[in-house]
């Protein structure tokens, strides 16, 4: 055997080892994560550089130890032993991880911000967010994700909870909001996120900020 070859051999055993330390680390992150999270490539910048995590995950995906939700979207599925079903991806998870993937400032607005603050019990049949993206629109399985362009006011300089309690109180509209729904989401804010709230939504329009000092009780 000559120099060359033994030094091919070593060099490709310290390749597949290299790959084989970064798959592992890889997967143990995503064993950690929450069970609903879904993931992307830049989660995993921490371990390795961009090529080698989208190869770890394309085979993590082969091997079936995760699912591949669409192009660079992926989750580690949970199985329900009661439904003997795997877990399906949250849509608004799914919506975070384009958000990431694209670098946008996302909010969930109209039935979805409803639905999310528990404002409604009504699955949205369309998901949609308003965004500093561009205007577009994703599907997998039976969900959409519609993602509509906003001025940067209005989801890039407040928290992504102020955004939705705004886009919220715009979709039942300023003649139907009820005393109920106040109270409702004066209970559910904390006290911290009321005056967040408070502070991050002087900019809206008057009768929304009307409603927002009615539930930060001002």
């Amino acid at each position: 055997m000559t120099l060359c070859t033994k030094y091919y051999i070593i060099f490709g055993a310290k390749e597949v080892a290299y790959q084989v330390n970064y798959k592992q680390k890889i997967l143990s992150k995503i064993e950690n994560f929450d069970s609903n999270q879904v993931f992307i490539a830049n989660d995993f910048f921490d371990i390795a550089g961009y090529e080698t995590v989208r190869s770890t995950l394309n085979r993590l995906v082969q091997d079936e130890e995760i699912i591949r939700i669409m192009k660079g979207i992926y989750y580690k599925p949970k199985y329900i032993e009661l439904i003997g079903e795997y877990e399906a991806p949250s849509v608004n998870e799914v919506a975070n991880a384009i958000a990431r993937k694209y670098n946008w400032t996302i909010a969930p607005s109209g039935n979805t911000a409803l639905n999310l603050l528990g404002l409604s019990t009504q699955v949205p049949a369309k998901w949609t967010y308003i965004s500093d993206g561009r205007y577009v629109s994703f599907s997998f399985g039976n969900a959409t994700i519609e993602f509509k362009r906003r001025n940067n006011g209005d989801v890039s300089k407040m928290s992504t909870l102020t955004a939705m309690v705004i886009q919220s109180i715009k979709a039942i509209g300023k003649d139907k909001i009820t005393s109920k729904q106040i109270d409702y989401l004066r209970e559910k804010l904390s006290e911290k996120e009321k005056s967040e709230l408070l502070a991050d939504s002087k900019t809206t329009s008057a009768w929304v900020y009307g409603v927002i000092k009615k539930i930060s009780k001002v």
